[in-house]
């Protein structure tokens, strides 16, 4: 199969969705790799590493789409990348289309059959190729919080971990899933006052047991909620529904009522955010202030750390990556089912039912087109 490994062009996206490892790892196994130009450099990574790894190089995005039968990427593509997609193209990559209708309508339209990074699911429930990235931006929420704190940022001007005599800011995590435990880790490294909130009385029992008290945790209700958020500086999102959009837990009416110069991170933004006033964000005008809140909502906040972040995604991409060009994406969806959880779009149809919900449309379930995925 031809593997192409396009360039990023999302705004401040510096990752890339091959490594030279994964490269020589694809060429050996007898495929083709063609990377765009320059497309590893923002991750450090030369154009020479990747044909000394057996990867081509081809001069612009179009050569790359026009020559790979398999498109592996890092963000959902951009409206200036829709027309390169054709009929026929497979395509695997961060998608979060519940968040997004025209792209959804267009890859449908298109009949591009597409895996998101973000629904491959495993038996017991984990999202094997969502977690490294979930992990990442978790431990960046805290830091972005407190550089959003400081007064010449807008923020209340409080110290993440206070000073002698002090005290240090109040820090609450909605959601103790894989991006909201690795906040609250942060947090506390930082010497804030942290709090955790989850529905999930297991997930609380494990940050009690790791944290012995250092951490607080609380099970989550509206009220719980809203006693938190009011005395807190800041508020970090990481709330994940797989497939569909986040939940509003905090609403507009609350976000009125915190302190002035509060902070939110809405690491959810991907699925729509869990602030009901959060609206996608870039790394080059990050925040924005409603109601003397400021909101940090980056949809591609690993993007900022691209070496770290490139390494992370594709140790557990590029296997999945290798599988579909080895076998072909129906053959290989039908033997593994956590990549069947992956396909959102398959032949024109919706096959994610939250997807489908998120947009008021069909789903139709893989197996109308795929034997044995259910």
């Amino acid at each position: 199969m031809i593997i192409g490994i396009p360039k990023e062009v999302k705004d401040h996206e510096y990752r890339v969705a091959a490594t030279p490892e994964g490269a020589r790892e694809a060429v050996g196994a007898g495929h083709r790799v063609v990377v765009q130009a320059s497309a590893g450099v923002g991750s450090a990574i030369t154009d020479d590493a990747f044909v000394a790894a057996g990867a081509e190089i081809l001069p612009d995005a179009d050569a790359v789409f026009a020559a790979a039968e398999l498109i592996v990427k890092v963000k959902e593509p951009q409206a200036s990348e829709y027309e390169r997609f054709r009929e026929g193209h497979l395509l695997f990559t961060y998608l979060h289309l519940a968040a997004d209708g025209p792209l959804t309508r267009f890859l449908a339209e298109r009949r591009v059959r597409s895996v998101a990074y973000e629904t491959v699911m495993l038996p017991d429930g984990r999202l094997p190729l969502l977690a490294p990235m979930s992990e990442i931006a978790g431990r960046m929420a805290p830091q972005e919080g407190a550089a959003a704190l400081e007064r010449a940022h807008g923020g209340r001007g409080v110290l993440m971990g206070g000073a002698s005599g002090v005290a240090p800011a109040s820090v609450v995590v909605l959601g103790a899933g894989m991006a909201g435990a690795n906040a609250a880790q942060i947090a506390a490294g930082m010497e804030a006052d942290v709090t955790v909130v989850d529905r999930n009385v297991d997930r609380l029992r494990d940050i009690d047991r790791i944290w012995q008290g250092r951490i607080h945790t609380v099970m989550s209700s509206t009220l719980a909620i809203e006693r938190l958020v009011l005395e807190a500086d800041l508020v970090v999102g990481a709330v994940l529904i797989p497939g569909a959009k986040a939940p509003h837990l905090v609403t507009a009416e609350l976000v009125s009522r915190m302190q002035p110069g509060a902070v939110l991170v809405d690491i959810s933004i991907d699925q729509g955010g869990c602030f009901e006033t959060s609206h996608v964000t870039t790394h080059s005008d990050p925040t924005f202030v409603v109601d003397g809140v400021v909101h940090y909502c980056v949809g591609n906040m690993p993007g900022a750390v691209p070496r770290t972040s490139t390494y992370a995604l594709t140790n557990v991409t590029w296997p999945y990556v290798l599988d579909i060009a080895e076998a072909g994406l129906e053959t290989a969806v039908a033997a593994d089912p956590a990549l069947a959880f992956g396909v959102n779009v398959w032949d024109g149809a919706i096959t994610n039912a939250g997807v489908a919900a998120a947009h008021g449309l069909e789903a139709v379930p893989l197996g109308a087109f795929v034997a044995g995925t259910g």
